[in-house]
């Protein structure tokens, strides 16, 4: 596979460091097939947490490995591709870029590569909700301002029968959909056809004392639907608003290793954190595995979560999900009197096959930035506080990739994700009441903080959570609870500088 110089230096320099650093088995994680015993021993150290601060780790800055990008920042900085890629992986990446900014259009069209969209549908491409390949941007906290957003979702469910809940619990589905309205709001629609209704937020003021005699206040928010278009919902509706978030390192997070995670869950994390697997239905095999992806972990790999994606948001076939009527339900009859857009001479989907996997390997190979100013002395001070405030009881800072990863760029790479893709209790304040598979209403999975540091660099006007609601990371932080209360509690009791040290450390991933 051809590699950049600067790719191959550094791939040689981090073997080097594995064959030759100090080895420590007795604290290696659950055995791994892809590696060898003295392999294990090499990673177990290498992925030590950090125990002196006084100077930045060994790589540390190469938080995506070889495919680091080290562009220039700019608002197109999520948008580059993994530094490592192969000419034909790249080519790849292209095509791939194509289609997910392609605007797609309503059957019939002249247009045929393009049609299908809906009948009902959220957005129009991929990237009008992963703004730059980054954060999607909710509605303005201004009433005045505030105005529609497709990056927002609305996920629907109602609680489970003794019957239904066997379907869930057998992976047949993740959660059960409200009867009219299906498992999301589709605030669009195509001619001929009523949009299902719009989302309207209303917030509430959070006043929160810190230490140091600062003053934060939080906007708590509460979701209404307006102009419903097919009769009211069930009357135990739930909703779960659901932000797009950035596409950066997709695929190294899927190339960690099972063990890794598992490794995760089992190991003890400090402060009653007990964060867990969403084990969840493979569309393909039908068996349930290991989830990792999207805010509840729903998703077992990006293939799917594009695939999901396709059909949820925008109403569009494809083998994985072969529906042309996306999200319809029964009680929407006319949506399935609608034409779809699957062509003869394409293939049975709207989205076929050879079209997902450039979709794929795009979403898969969006490089992950450098990281800048690694050895500041308060961006050491702030990483000192990360890890003794326990932020690492979830946010686990590296591992390394797979040996035997799908594609070859993603193969035995140290990175730096900060994530246990596991679930854990965020408290009441973060609840949205739905499970998904064996997701709570209460959990979430823990989203990576890679690239946080630039999300409004890419997106001004994009917000922190799984909704949005934070405007600022300490924002963020205050509305951990849960497991995360007693993490976030130390946060509060920082000095003014030391939690203006800490968020300066965010800032640097």
């Amino acid at each position: 596979m051809p590699i950049t110089y600067a790719s191959a230096a550094w791939s040689a320099a981090w073997v080097l460091a594995l064959a030759c650093g100090p080895a420590s088995a007795g604290d290696a994680a659950a055995p791994r097939p892809d590696l060898s015993d003295q392999d294990r021993a090499r990673v177990a150290e290498v992925v030590r947490p950090a125990r002196d601060f006084s100077s930045a780790e060994r790589f540390e800055a190469m938080q995506g490995g070889a495919g680091t990008v080290t562009s220039l920042i700019n608002p197109d900085i999520f948008s580059q591709p993994a530094a490592n890629l192969s000419f034909e992986a790249r080519q790849e990446f292209l095509v791939g870029n194509g289609l997910f900014r392609k605007d797609w259009v309503s059957s019939p069209s002249s247009t045929q590569a393009s049609d299908g969209l809906g009948p009902l549908f959220n957005a129009r491409s991929c990237q009008a909700c992963h703004v730059k390949d980054g954060r999607g941007a909710g509605p303005s906290f201004d009433p005045m301002q505030r105005s529609d957003t497709v990056a927002l979702l609305l996920r629907l469910s109602v609680p489970a029968s003794a019957q239904d809940g066997k379907r869930v619990d057998q992976g047949e589905v993740a959660s059960l959909p409200d009867p009219v309205y299906g498992h999301q709001l589709q605030p669009f629609a195509v001619p001929g056809m009523p949009a299902e209704g719009q989302v309207r937020i209303a917030y509430r003021e959070v006043p929160v004392e810190l230490n140091g005699g600062e003053r934060v206040t939080l906007m708590a928010p509460t979701y209404t639907v307006e102009n419903l278009g097919y009769g009211p919902m069930h009357p135990q509706v739930r909703f779960s608003p659901r932000l797009a978030p950035p596409m950066i390192g997709l695929g190294l997070l899927e190339a960690i290793h099972e063990n890794d995670i598992l490794a995760n869950a089992a190991r003890e994390h400090g402060d009653g954190i007990s964060g867990r697997v969403n084990w969840v239905r493979d569309a393909r095999t039908g068996r349930k595995v290991l989830g990792r992806f999207n805010w509840k972990a729903g998703q077992p790999d990006v293939l799917h979560q594009a695939a999901a994606a396709f059909s949820g948001d925008m109403g569009l076939s494809s083998p994985l999900f072969p529906s042309h009527y996306g999200d319809c339900t029964p009680a929407q009859k006319q949506c399935f009197e609608m034409p779809h857009g699957a062509q003869p001479e394409l293939g049975e989907h709207e989205v076929p096959g050879r079209l997902m996997d450039f979709v794929e390997a795009y979403s898969l190979n969006l490089g992950v930035p450098q990281r800048r100013d690694v050895d500041d002395a308060r961006v050491l001070a702030g990483k000192k506080l990360f890890y003794e405030a326990n932020c690492i009881g979830c946010h686990v800072p590296k591992y390394v990739t797979r040996r035997d990863a799908a594609r070859p760029e993603h193969r035995f790479q140290l990175i730096w994700p900060y994530t246990d893709l596991l679930l854990h209790d965020m408290g009441p304040g973060l609840a949205d009441g739905q499970e998904e598979g064996d997701a709570s209403g209460r959990e979430w999975r823990t989203p990576p903080l890679w690239g946080i540091g630039l999300t409004k660099v890419v997106n001004p006007n994009a917000t922190y959570l799984h909704d949005g609601r934070a405007r600022t990371l300490l924002e963020a932080i205050l509305w951990h609870g849960g497991e995360a209360q007693a993490a976030r509690d130390r946060v509060v009791a920082m000095t003014p500088q030391e939690r203006a040290d800490l968020i300066r450390f965010l800032e640097s991933l």
